[in-house]
C-alpha cells in the first residue's frame, strides 16, 4: 500500500536532538551559534512532512497505481497496481518529527509568533496521527514523541481514541491560529495563521467523515458545529498544497519523467468517468489514443482518448501499449522546459465542498447538496483554468474556459436531485477522486475504502494480493523493528486487533 515515507525524518530528527542535547554545553563565543531559530525548524518539518518521499519519475508515477488513477503498461507486474507492496509496511517516522517541534516551541517562547507554531506543532501530529492510523490501525499516539521523558516504548492507543485525540488536537491548534499572528518559515499557506485555522477545521470535517461508519451523535454535532461557525475554507486560495521551484533543491518529482510517461496510461476507470460527464480535465490529463488519431478522430475529440485497464494481465498491456491503444499520460507532466510543475495538493477548498456536501445528504449538517456540489466542480475546473504551469499547446485544443465552467452541469454532471441518495453521493465521491489525478496523496484510496466507490476493478488471476485475490488489502503492517524496539505494545496490539496475525487483509476499527 502506497503512501508518504518520511525517509528524511530520522536524520533530521537526530540532527536536531543532538544539537538541543548540546545546547547548554556550548560555551559563549560569539561565532558559534547558540539556538536555532523556531522558523528554521518549521521550514525543515514541513519540508519532510510534505515534500514527495522519493522525488524521482519513476516513484512520482508508480504513487498513481494505487489509487487506479493510472496503469503501468511494462512487461512486468507491478505490485502497486496489482494490489500488493514492494514494501506492505506502515512507519511511525512522523512522531519523530515531534520532538523537533517541541523545540520549535521552545525557541519560540517570548516571540509575538508562538501560538501560531504551538498551532502548526498540534497541527502536524494530528496530521501523522490520522495518517498512521489510517495505515495500520491502532498506533502510539497519546505517547508518541515522549522518549526526552523517559517513554521509549509508548503504548500503542486503540484507533477510536486516536481518532478522538486527533480531532482534540486538531481543535486546539484551530484555537492556537484564532489567537496567533502570522509566523516565518512557513512553505505551504504563507504563514497566513487565518489560512491555517480554517485548513484545522477543515481537517476535522475530514477526519470526522472518514470515520463515517463508526461516527458517535456527538461527533456528528461537531461537524455540524464546525460548517455553521464558518472560519472554513472560502476558495483556492486556500488550498493547502506545496508549490515547486525552479531549482534542483524543490523539483517537481515528474520533471524530465518521459521515460515514464511513455509507460504510464490514464485507466479506463479514470478516462470512461471523465467521459461521462464531459469533462475537459481529460485532455489536461492524457494523449488520444495513437490507434484512434490514425484512425481519422480528432485529438478534441473524447472518443478518441482511451484508457487501460489496470486489471488486464501486464504482458496484455505491453502489447496494447505497442499497437497505440491506450490514452498516455499528457506530456506536459513530463516536460524538460520547467521545472516547476503542478503543484502537490494535500487538501482544496473542492474537497471540504464534497465532504459538507456528503455530510448533508447524511442529514449530519443542514444545507444545499447540490450547492456545496456544485462549488466543488467549480473550484476544481477554475483551478486548471488558471495553473500558471499549464502548457496551453498540451490541452488538444480543450482548454477549459469560463463559459465551459458556466455550462458544466448538463447531462451526467447534473446534480441528481431526482435520484436516490446514492446516485448523489456517487456523483459527489467521483468528483472528489478526480482531485486526485496525478498528485502523490492517498484520500481516494481511503474514500474507496470507506464507501467502496469508484469501484477498482479486480481480476483474482492478476492480482498480486496471495493472501486474498479476489479483495483490495485494507492496511499496511507495523514496521518490523517494532519486534525488537517496542515488542510488548506491538504484540499486544496485534492480538487485540487482529487475532495475532499482523496482515494486510484484516480491517482495522474503522472499517468494521
Amino acid at each position: 500500500m502506497k503512501k508518504i515515507h518520511y525517509i528524511l525524518l530520522a536524520a533530521i530528527a537526530f540532527s536536531f536532538a543532538s544539537s538541543c542535547k548540546k545546547f547548554d554545553d556550548l560555551n559563549t563565543n560569539p561565532d558559534v551559534p547558540t539556538s536555532v531559530s523556531p522558523d528554521m525548524l518549521a521550514t525543515s518539518v514541513l519540508k519532510s512532512t510534505y515534500r514527495f518521499w522519493n522525488p524521482n519519475p519513476t516513484d512520482w508515477g508508480t504513487a498513481q497505481l494505487w489509487s487506479k488513477h493510472c496503469t503501468n503498461l511494462q512487461n512486468n507486474p507491478n505490485p502497486y497496481q496489482y494490489y500488493s507492496s514492494y514494501y506492505p509496511y506502515g512507519g511511525f517516522g512522523g512522531a519523530q518529527n515531534i520532538t523537533i517541534l517541541n523545540r520549535m516551541v521552545d525557541f519560540a517562547q517570548g516571540n509575538p509568533m508562538l501560538p501560531s507554531y504551538e498551532g502548526l506543532a498540534l497541527f502536524l501530529k494530528a496530521s501523522y496521527g490520522f495518517s498512521a492510523t489510517l495505515d495500520m490501525g491502532d498506533i502510539p499516539y497519546s505517547e508518541a514523541g515522549k522518549a526526552e521523558e523517559g517513554i521509549t516504548q509508548p503504548k500503542y492507543d486503540k484507533q477510536a481514541d486516536v481518532f478522538v485525540n486527533v480531532l482534540a488536537d486538531l481543535k486546539a491548534a484551530e484555537a492556537k491560529f484564532a489567537q496567533g499572528v502570522n509566523f516565518t518559515g512557513d512553505i505551504m499557506l504563507g504563514g497566513k495563521a487565518d489560512k491555517w485555522r480554517k485548513l484545522c477545521n477543515a481537517m476535522q470535517l475530514r477526519v470526522l467523515q472518514t470515520i463515517s461508519k463508526k461516527i458517535t451523535p456527538a461527533q456528528k454535532a461537531r461537524f455540524a458545529e464546525i460548517v455553521t461557525a464558518g472560519n472554513l475554507m472560502t476558495g483556492n486560495a486556500d488550498n493547502f498544497q506545496l508549490s515547486y521551484l525552479d531549482n534542483t533543491n524543490a523539483t517537481y518529482p515528474f520533471y524530465n519523467g518521459e521515460g515514464m510517461r511513455v509507460n504510464l496510461a490514464m485507466s479506463k476507470l479514470m478516462v470512461d468517468a471523465l467521459k461521462n460527464v464531459n469533462d475537459r480535465r481529460l485532455f489536461y490529463f492524457g494523449e488520444p489514443a495513437a490507434y484512434k488519431i490514425s484512425g481519422g478522430l480528432l485529438e478534441n475529440d473524447f472518443a478518441a482518448y482511451e484508457g487501460a485497464p489496470s486489471e488486464l494481465s501486464p504482458n496484455l498491456l505491453d502489447l496494447n501499449r505497442a499497437a497505440g491503444k491506450y490514452s498516455l499520460l499528457n506530456k506536459r507532466y513530463a516536460s524538460s522546459a520547467s521545472r516547476i510543475g503542478d503543484p502537490y495538493i494535500f487538501f482544496t477548498y473542492a474537497e471540504q465542498c464534497f465532504i459538507i456536501a456528503e455530510a448533508i445528504e447524511e442529514g449530519w449538517v443542514t444545507g444545499n447538496a447540490q450547492t456545496y456540489y456544485e462549488n466543488g466542480v467549480k473550484a476544481m475546473l477554475d483551478y486548471y483554468r488558471t495553473l500558471p504551469t499549464v502548457i496551453q499547446s498540451n490541452l488538444h485544443g480543450m482548454a477549459i474556459t469560463q463559459t465551459y465552467i458556466d455550462n458544466y452541469f448538463t447531462g451526467e454532471a447534473a446534480y441528481k436531485t431526482g435520484g436516490t441518495k446514492l446516485d448523489r453521493e456517487q456523483q459527489i465521491w467521483m468528483q472528489r477522486y478526480f482531485i486526485d489525478f496525478f498528485q502523490g496523496g492517498g484520500m481516494s484510496f481511503r474514500t474507496f475504502q470507506r464507501t467502496g466507490f469508484p469501484v477498482f476493478p479486480l481480476d483474482p488471476a492478476t492480482s498480486l494480493n496471495s493472501g486474498a485475490p479476489t479483495q483490495v488489502p485494507k492496511r499496511n503492517m507495523y514496521p518490523t523493528d517494532e519486534l525488537t524496539k517496542n515488542p510488548v505494545n506491538y504484540r499486544k496490539a496485534i492480538d487485540e486487533q487482529f487475532g495475532g496475525t499482523d496482515d494486510v487483509n484484516k480491517a482495522p476499527w474503522w472499517l468494521q
